[in-house]
Formats: structure tokens, C-alpha cells, sequence
């Protein structure tokens, strides 16, 4: 493989067995890093390691970013096995429909310890070794941590707190040589949102409201992750990225221009 921008370097990429962590575990490994992949299912880690661009270099850890040990655990064990971590990209993440109103208490707390939990323990493991190497982490939000969803409240609250802890994390961290952005991803074609693309009237609304009339695919919001991973966005800190294809550009009357 010739050289690329990340010739050198180690990545962990969480919520690595599908979607946007598989596009992004990819994306690295096509520019040359030694990418760890993590997930809870290892037959889906396989799958992503062996479909991975040739000349690549992936590995698959088993690990439950919503377990603090599992998590503190694997970043020892990359440093050990690599010698060095470059880049954190906290992507996963899971949603549970429902209301205040409708939803239970267990499934708010599922939400919580993966989508919020998670991104907190696992930087708290990497940043020793983020500092180290002059390193980044890339959260993955989404346009409902920017702004509200009817009927998400649970995942509304999980990813604005996730926008919010990448501010404080850009601000505490700078210092150390770490720089911490996000990307929000609108609707994109993942297996979370299969049941959204699945339904006709719902997606008539979506291309109603995104001025690029699709959804984003995974690959096109990995790239924006490796960017804000890259040296070409070295003084690039507490930015968050809207990947939406003009979503947010709207002030959120309808399209009247006829």
C-alpha cells in the first residue's frame, strides 16, 4: 500500500461492526493506520475486517464501550500491542424511540451508557495515550444532539450531551496537545436507520426537508472523520461538523419557491 496520510499510525474506532464505524475503520486503514475495531458481536467485527481495503491493517476487539473496565482494558492493550494511539473516534451508539412520557427507565439508561457513558469512559482510558502521541479524538454525534426530534427524547438528550462534553473536552484538553471535534450526521444509511429508509411516506418527508434530496452514505462522513483526525486539521478544536446535506441551512419553514 502506498503511504498515505496515516502511514504510522493507531486508531480506535468503537461501534466498529457496521455502518459509520465500518466506513471509518475503511477509511483509516486505506491511509495507511493500524486500525482496532470494537463492537459487541465478533462475527460482525470479522466481516468488517475482511471486507477492509486490501493492504490494510484491521483488528477486531470484542468490547462493550458501556462497560468502564472492557474499555480502559482494550486502550491498554493497543498501546501494548502498537505502541501508540493517534486517534479515538467514539461512534457508538444506540437509540430507543419514545417520549418522556413513554419511555422506561431501562431504556433511557441503555441509551445513556453507550451513547454518553461510553464516549466518556473511553476517552478517559485513551487520553493518556492521546497525549502522548499528540493525538485526536473524533466524537460522532448527530443533528439530534444540534437540535430536537419528536418522539427521540432519550437520544435527543444522549447526543447533546455529547456535543456539549466535546466542547469541555476541546477546552481541558488543547493544553495537553489533544484535540477533541464532533461530526453530526443527518439520516445516513445504516442499519439504525433502516427502519426509517424502509418506509415510503417517512422518507418522502426527509427528502421534503434535505436540500440534497438522499440520505448521506457512511463513506461520506468517514471522510470527515479522517479529516478532523488528519494534520490538515491540526488547528482544527471544538469544531462540530453538521454532515447533512444542508439540513440545518434551513430555518425550518417549508420550501415555498414552488
Amino acid at each position: 500500500m502506498a503511504e498515505g496520510r496515516f502511514t504510522g499510525k493507531v486508531v480506535i474506532v468503537t461501534g466498529g461492526g457496521s455502518g459509520l464505524g465500518a466506513a471509518t475503520a475503511h477509511r483509516f486503514g486505506a491511509e495507511g493506520a493500524t486500525v482496532v475495531i470494537t463492537g459487541r458481536t465478533q462475527e460482525k467485527l470479522d466481516k468488517v475486517v475482511a471486507d477492509a481495503p486490501a493492504g490494510s491493517t484491521l483488528h477486531a476487539r470484542v468490547a462493550d464501550t458501556s462497560d468502564e473496565q472492557a474499555v480502559t482494558t482494550l486502550a491498554a492493550d493497543v498501546v501494548a500491542e502498537h505502541g501508540r494511539l493517534d486517534t479515538l473516534v467514539n461512534n457508538a451508539a444506540v437509540a430507543e424511540p419514545g417520549t418522556v412520557a413513554d419511555l422506561d427507565a431501562d431504556a433511557w439508561r441503555r441509551v445513556m451508557a453507550t451513547d454518553v457513558d461510553g464516549v466518556f469512559y473511553a476517552s478517559k482510558a485513551a487520553l493518556p495515550h492521546l497525549r502522548a502521541a499528540g493525538g485526536s479524538i473524533v466524537n460522532v454525534g448527530s443533528v439530534s444532539g444540534l437540535g430536537g426530534d419528536w418522539g427521540m427524547a432519550a437520544y435527543n438528550a444522549a447526543t447533546g450531551a455529547v456535543t456539549n462534553l466535546t466542547n469541555a473536552m476541546a477546552l481541558d484538553h488543547a493544553g495537553e496537545g489533544v484535540r477533541v471535534n464532533a461530526v453530526h450526521p443527518s439520516l445516513t444509511v445504516t442499519d439504525m436507520s433502516e427502519g426509517i429508509r424502509s418506509d415510503a411516506a417517512t422518507m418522502a418527508a426527509f427528502r421534503q426537508r434535505l436540500p440534497m434530496g438522499r440520505p448521506a452514505e457512511p463513506a461520506e462522513v468517514a471522510d470527515v472523520i479522517a479529516f478532523l483526525a488528519s494534520r490538515d486539521a491540526r488547528f482544527v478544536n471544538g469544531a462540530h461538523v453538521p454532515i447533512d446535506g444542508g439540513l440545518g441551512a434551513s430555518n425550518g419553514q417549508p420550501n415555498m419557491s414552488g
